[in-house]
């Protein structure tokens, strides 16, 4: 990645045209949005710390996109990204967020106890419940733009934050670059580690530069509250357990991660964080809560029936197989999670996982029953 703006001036030498992409193959909400003229007015700016919007659409550019999934097709460099390219991000933003308005205001809403059940999910049928989010760190670039001594910087904040954190947070971080043989196995069986990227989207991003320097997982001492530190973003924050207990989950997740939060805003150091876009985030699609709270569910039955798809949609769900996305579902077994990220809390989101799950597993019982 460039980081300095000889390059993007250069290319002023050049027409619109000639330096315009060819997005004809393309399927991704910012080949929908990028016309020759938006081009054109945004292509010789670029945000303080040297983004432009070339940095911006690579992924996009390098990736078609698949003829049946969308994918966004851009980044973001910095905080500042979302403003300066706002002609072009605006209507990415509405397109992949339910028509969500350059004028409309998110709602954050972290106070666990406004969830209503969630305690009750059968565990014959939900083997797992996690929910998980992204931060960006404020006065930092993000991962696709970031410089080594900058990941470094976010590296130590986060060590030194999550290390300060006691009770039933107390855990350990572990450097990517440090790890054991027998500590990157366990962790790999614990389903904690990511490894280096090697989707494309990633790669041409930007994301993986200098792997792994200042990378690393910490945890707490019972698994259940782990954060990634410089993979896709700053940070990203998952609380997860065994069985169906969405209720205890989403308590550990907001705990801990308003403990986090009171740290790094000590440390002068806040998270990035707007009315309009909520938490800001390296991928237009996680602005908002950034929240997926997802639970692992066996619904052998209802996942043949004819109005599944539709059941989900209107439920405001999504599905993934187990592995993650783009895996497929193994034995009936579904990765279930909301499907918006941007206009409503974090609260209204994990409500309709648990309310929907619910719904879908007395749906299941009664195709059982015949």
């Amino acid at each position: 990645m460039p980081f300095g703006n000889t390059h993007n001036n250069y290319k002023m030498n050049f027409t619109c045209d000639q330096e315009y992409p060819d997005l004809k193959l393309h399927n991704n909400h910012m080949a929908k949005a990028l016309t020759p003229a938006i081009y054109e007015k945004l292509r010789g700016l670029q945000t303080p710390s040297g983004f432009t919007v070339d940095d911006c659409i690579q992924t996009g550019v390098d990736n078609p996109g698949h003829p049946y999934i969308m994918t966004v097709g851009c980044v973001a460099g910095d905080e500042e990204t979302y403003d300066v390219f706002c002609d072009l991000l605006d209507p990415i933003i509405e397109d992949r967020h339910g028509g969500y308005k350059p004028t409309d205001k998110h709602k954050t809403d972290l106070n666990h106890e406004n969830l209503k059940g969630g305690d009750d999910l059968d565990p014959n049928y939900v083997f797992s419940s996690r929910v998980r989010t992204g931060r960006s760190i404020k006065g930092y670039t993000l991962p696709p733009h970031c410089s080594r001594g900058e990941r470094r910087a976010v590296e130590k904040l986060a060590i030194e934050a999550l290390n300060s954190l006691t009770g039933e947070f107390k855990g350990k971080y572990y450097p990517l670059k440090d790890m054991s043989d027998a500590e990157q196995q366990q962790l790999i069986d614990d389903h904690f580690l990511f490894d280096k990227p090697v989707s494309p989207l990633l790669l041409a991003a930007g994301m993986a530069r200098d792997w792994p320097d200042a990378r690393g997982i910490w945890h707490n001492d019972d698994k259940t509250f782990l954060v990634w530190v410089n993979e896709e973003d700053h940070l990203r924050v998952i609380s997860m357990q065994k069985g169906g207990n969405m209720k205890e989950v989403f308590r550990r997740f907001c705990v801990g991660l308003q403990k986090i939060e009171e740290i790094f805003k000590k440390a002068g150091h806040p998270f990035m964080w707007n009315e309009h876009l909520g938490y800001v985030l390296t991928c237009p699609s996680n602005l908002g809560t950034g929240l997926r709270g997802g639970v692992h569910v066996k619904l052998p039955n209802l996942s043949k029936h004819p109005k599944f798809e539709e059941i989900l949609t209107r439920l405001r769900l999504q599905k993934r197989g187990t592995g993650g996305v783009d895996t497929a579902a193994v034995g009936g077994v579904f990765d279930i999670s909301n499907a918006d990220r941007l206009g409503f809390s974090e609260v209204e989101q994990t409500q309709m996982v648990v309310d929907g799950v619910k719904l879908m597993i007395e749906m299941e019982k009664k195709l059982e029953k015949g």
